[in-house]
């Protein structure tokens, strides 16, 4: 009769048993390091994947003047955003492709795979969800708006009131910015910064908010004035880029630009330039805004 005591391996080859199975545990956790490493994602897909297919896809606007300029004549798109877009291109060894869009479409082009990078935004919760913004700041803008002359309210207690009509672009940070600090305020969301304009032009409102940087070309077209509306509330613009796997090299990599630019001044120096260029003076800005 067999019994659990006979079949119970003997005191002399216990250790040996313990030895073996110690070593299959140990082949079984290193085969499974291994298995896991073969599927860890590349942190450079994104990187690659850009360079290997010679093009950078950029997002173009119309109406977005000095960012996004397009020569009537050529049909090309020029601005300090696709300058900067083309500097990072010539770094890739990459051309780049301008994708036209709008401000409220950007998350949905980014999910949709359409665009490889777009610049100027303002981090926003919503979008986060499938863009990662970079943790630093290209430069810093702030929350501003244009009017025609004798406009009094300064302050977004002022302008939180129903007498007083607000335009913004349709689904852009500007809208969270009128919604969150003006919500008595009568509000009319219009699909691109042009339309904004004819309805300050129209007298259908009696202020458009808009990032400072474009309240400057606005209040340029229409001679009206920019007013920083106390508490100033600055914001800062960065780059994204489509969340996914195999992001982090191209993430890490345009950091480090952004550094650089900002470190020597050259971002500074493109947006003073640009301005200039088209024969604004920056001087204009209150002298409490630095960006």
């Amino acid at each position: 009769m067999i019994t659990a005591s006979s079949i119970r391996p003997s005191p002399a080859i216990r250790p040996a048993i313990r030895h073996l199975v110690l070593l299959l545990v140990g082949a079984f956790v290193l085969a499974l390091s291994s298995l896991q490493s073969a599927f860890a994602t590349d942190p450079n897909l994104v990187l690659d994947r850009i360079r290997s297919s010679g093009e950078l896809r950029v997002p173009v606007m119309v109406g977005e003047e000095p960012g996004y300029v397009r020569n009537r004549d050529t049909g090309e798109w020029g601005g300090f955003y696709m300058d900067w877009a083309k500097d990072i291109a010539e770094l890739l060894n990459v051309k780049v492709v301008p994708v036209e869009t709008t401000w409220g479409n950007l998350a949905a082009d980014f999910q949709a795979n359409k665009i490889d990078i777009a610049f100027g935004l303002n981090p926003n919760p919503k979008r986060g969800l499938v863009v990662d913004y970079l943790s630093v700041p290209l430069f810093t803008d702030a929350w501003a708006i244009v009017t025609k002359p004798g406009f009094t309210k300064k302050t977004w207690a002022e302008l939180n009131d129903p007498s007083v009509r607000l335009v913004v672009q349709k689904g852009g940070t500007m809208q969270v910015v009128a919604e969150s600090l003006t919500p008595k305020a009568t509000i009319t969301p219009v699909e691109d910064r042009p339309l904004g304009v004819m309805e300050l032009q129209a007298g259908r409102a009696d202020a458009m908010i808009l990032a400072v940087f474009d309240a400057i070309e606005v209040a340029k077209q229409i001679n009206g004035e920019i007013i920083l509306p106390s508490p100033m509330l600055l914001n800062p613009a960065t780059i994204g880029v489509r969340r996914e796997e195999g992001n982090e090299g191209y993430e890490n990599w345009l950091t480090n630009w952004v550094n650089q630019q900002r470190a020597l001044g050259l971002a500074q120096g493109k947006l003073r330039k640009t301005f200039e260029d088209r024969g604004i003076d920056l001087s204009v800005l209150p002298p409490e805004f630095n960006f």
